[in-house]
């Protein structure tokens, strides 16, 4: 198969009903996730330590395998996952076309989240299989085996850079209302202010998140790497910390009711 019939096997692929259905499911599954985080991150708020749960991803699918209808949602986000990482290889082949950096720059920004939503799909598909996961260990874990390897101090703070940018550039998306053109049409008024106090509330957890992956960096300490959970905790014992938890916990789940508004609207 030559680089022409790749091209127009990614567009037939994307332009597909089927594909177009799940990825709003996917986007969809995102909603109930990030409701779930917001849930989560309140009941850390108040002393609750989130039920025994992470404040992350991996607390949100715990929380759906605990029942069966849980479980059921679960192997639809599989599918919704799968078509959303499938949509965004498709947009990275056709969806860029030309030479130039925005055209490159657009293709390896639909690859990442390609990468990202396949994660998704095995995250959720390992859970709805039974067998359970830890986001913050595994960011540990992954910290750790960098931190042994020559140059790795200055890999995981170049990482922890990496993620800072990736947070300031939500809360840009979020204040200047940028997420608007990732959508077909207007998703009215309430989701538009949803989506603006989600995108920052998770840029601002994404900012912390990655200057905890400095600070692994900077003084050797794997553990510091402790991922979304580690730093929304983290923010529980700063002045105020139940309050600015309080906040987060609503920019997640103004966030997930974005995502539902995006599952009806997005560009697929």
């Amino acid at each position: 198969m030559d680089h022409q019939d790749v091209k127009q096997a990614a567009s037939n692929a994307s332009d597909h009903p089927a594909l177009e259905a799940a990825a709003r499911v996917g986007y969809a599954t995102s909603g109930l996730l990030h409701l779930l985080i917001g849930w989560i991150t309140l009941q850390v708020a108040f002393g609750g330590g989130g039920g025994g749960k992470n404040a992350d991803q991996s607390g949100a699918l715990a929380s759906l395998a605990g029942n069966g209808a849980g479980k059921a949602a679960l192997w639809v986000g599989v599918v919704g996952f799968l078509g959303l990482a499938i949509w965004q290889v498709a947009d990275a082949v056709v969806g860029h076309p030309g030479d130039d950096k925005d055209a490159w720059g657009g293709r390896a920004k639909a690859g990442g989240k390609a990468v990202v939503y396949l994660a998704l799909a095995w995250s959720a598909f390992q859970f709805a299989r039974g067998k359970s996961s830890n986001s913050r260990s595994q960011s540990v874990d992954f910290t750790a085996k960098l931190l042994d390897k020559p140059g790795g101090r200055a890999l995981v703070v170049v990482i922890g850079l990496a993620i800072v940018g990736i947070g300031v550039y939500h809360v840009y998306k979020g204040a200047k209302k940028k997420f608007l053109q990732d959508l077909q049409d207007h998703p009215g008024t309430w989701a538009t202010r949803a989506g603006q106090v989600g995108y920052i509330a998770k840029g601002v957890a994404l900012v912390i998140v990655g200057f905890l992956f400095c600070a692994a960096g900077v003084h050797k300490q794997a553990k510091e790497a402790s991922g979304l959970d580690g730093a929304l905790k983290s923010l529980r014992d700063q002045p105020f910390g139940p309050a600015l938890l309080v906040v987060m916990a609503i920019g997640f789940a103004a966030f997930g009711l974005y995502s539902f508004s995006r599952a009806k609207h997005a560009k697929v």
